[in-house]
């Protein structure tokens, strides 16, 4: 048995181990989605059991439904054809209540299972740590390239999450500047209405749009504040900003007699197209920071697996 014998066993049982996990986790995933599935279909047969269940009390009992088919004289016949769907309704609620019963005993299994594994993810990770840790206190050439590999996936993983960190702020970013965008095609529809049709209607509704949209632009204007701080930490200078917000332009819809209502669709439009560059910058920005996100995840990936191909060897 060489010097890291008995490791090495150990290391082998917790990947076992830690595979059986993962095909349980999996199961259990199935498990829990076929579960779901039934008790919807449970739902709806046993609101089609309870209907078929009435049709047959009300030919039994009587009523107009029975007065109708004594009528026809078919009374005896459809009586039967109702047992006999009633029948069938449930034979169907029984066979997916049955399912339902063997599908939970399965997941039963599975979490006693899981349990029972206790976390070999963990263990094996503790394992190949006390593992590098000799190959590198032992002068093993192996322990050389294992530092080098630590640095770099202490410093990619690090990287990796300062994007990930950006580009959830930049997401964000891009949906609270949406909000200003919508706001403001709906400012610029009430305003060509206005152009047309006139009317204290149609600056009252103009109005309000042009309201939601100063509200939302400062709450787009933070989201922004805060993804450029998040870009600052991954060597990216920005400042992006919407465009400043005239008061007078909101007001502009108190004062048809002052400012025409030509001016101010003009102006909507303008505000418009200035949101618009700051949204497509901003969607450009976060493209490539899941560019950079999923490059860093592959190198993250290949370095891992690189190490534990070395404290496997």
């Amino acid at each position: 048995m060489t010097a890291f014998g008995a490791i090495d066993d150990e290391i082998r049982d917790a990947r076992d181990r830690a595979r059986r996990r993962d095909q349980l986790m999996r199961q259990r995933a199935t498990l829990l989605n076929q579960i779901e599935e039934v008790r919807g279909v449970l739902v709806d047969l046993e609101r089609q059991l309870a209907k078929e269940d009435r049709d047959v009390a009300k030919l039994e009992q009587g009523g107009f439904a029975a007065f109708l088919a004594g009528l026809t004289g078919n009374k005896e016949e459809r009586l039967a054809r109702e047992r006999a769907e009633a029948v069938a309704a449930r034979q169907r609620v029984g066979g997916q209540r049955s399912r339902l019963e063997w599908l939970s005993g399965d997941l039963r299994t599975a979490d006693q299972s899981l349990a029972e594994l206790g976390n070999p993810h963990y263990e094996l990770e503790v394992l190949l740590a006390r593992k590098e840790r000799m190959l590198v206190e032992s002068g093993d050439p192996r322990g050389r390239e294992l530092s080098d590999i630590a640095a770099r996936l202490a410093d990619v993983t690090a990287d990796l999450r300062e994007h990930d960190e950006a580009r959830q702020a930049g997401a964000a970013a891009g949906q609270a500047v949406g909000y200003v965008l919508r706001h403001l095609g709906s400012a610029r529809g009430a305003s060509t209405w206005d152009m047309f049709s006139g009317g204290g209607f149609a600056d009252m509704v103009e109005h309000g749009h042009l309201r939601q949209a100063d509200e939302a632009a400062w709450h787009a204007q933070g989201a922004l504040d805060r993804f450029s701080r998040e870009l600052a930490d991954v060597g990216v200078t920005a400042a992006p900003q919407l465009p400043k917000v005239d008061t007078r332009w909101f007001a502009d819809v108190f004062f048809d007699n002052i400012i025409t209502d030509a001016i101010k669709h003009q102006r909507i439009a303008r505000t418009g197209e200035a949101v618009r560059e700051v949204a497509e910058w901003v969607g450009g920005m976060v493209g490539e920071l899941s560019a950079r996100c999923g490059h860093l995840a592959r190198e993250q990936e290949s370095l891992a697996r690189r190490r534990e191909e070395l404290l496997s060897s």
